[in-house]
């Protein structure tokens, strides 16, 4: 059973510096248990050989990418982890009766989503780490598309690899939007070295001074 950590909800409902009250905390434990009843996680993952012919540039599998921030978080890496992750339809049917009849219900389930499917992503990360660990490797941290200058269009990329509509029933938009909602895809290189990160998650961000939701460094 994968937790739902509190205080990433309460981040994503807006709580920085203040404890939520105690109805706010009764009305989330019951949205959480509802959400987790309505919730079912898939997850597929697949490593790949990862090279970089010049500044900028990487290749992993037939996917070309163009992104100064993505080659800072890979330099030295020699694989590649691809991952996607969802948690289902559930949450965004909750979400949508919810809006008819509270409105709070409905952005506790949107928060409760969100911290749920980066849970399951860090499980996920972590099963990763498993398999680098066996082979002596070490990982960085993970970056989805989207994050900085890492193009969004990489979304059709993932899918086509990981073939995550059949995998794991989530369909990707003409506008790049995944459905489920509650759905992530990501990049995780693994070293020979242990090499710190020098960009990730936030902090690839040109928003996050002026975020509520961003994670404190």
């Amino acid at each position: 059973m994968i937790e739902i950590p509190r205080k990433e909800i309460y981040r994503y409902l807006g709580y920085r510096g203040i404890e939520p009250d105690e109805s706010v905390r009764r009305r989330t434990e019951d949205c959480v248990q509802k959400l987790c009843a309505a919730c079912t996680p898939r997850s597929i993952w697949k490593v790949l050989p990862l090279s970089s012919p010049s500044e900028n540039v990487l290749i992993t599998g037939d996917m070309e990418i163009h992104s100064a921030n993505l080659y800072r978080n890979m330099q030295g890496c020699e694989k590649a982890a691809l991952l996607a992750v969802t948690i289902g339809q559930g949450v965004d049917l909750l979400i949508r009766r919810a809006e008819l009849v509270s409105m709070t219900d409905a952005a506790i389930y949107q928060a409760a989503g969100a911290a749920y499917v980066e849970a399951v992503c860090d499980d996920v990360n972590r099963q990763i780490i498993e398999k680098a660990v066996k082979e002596g490797l070490y990982c960085r941290p993970r970056f989805s598309p989207g994050y900085g200058d890492f193009s969004l269009e990489h979304q059709k990329d993932f899918f086509r690899i990981l073939e995550i509509t059949k995998t794991i029933g989530v369909n990707l938009s003409d506008s790049l939007l995944m459905a489920p909602s509650k759905s992530v895809t990501a990049m995780i290189g693994m070293s020979r070295t242990a090499k710190p990160c020098v960009i990730e998650g936030c902090e690839s961000c040109g928003s996050r001074d002026d975020c509520s939701f961003r994670r404190d460094t």
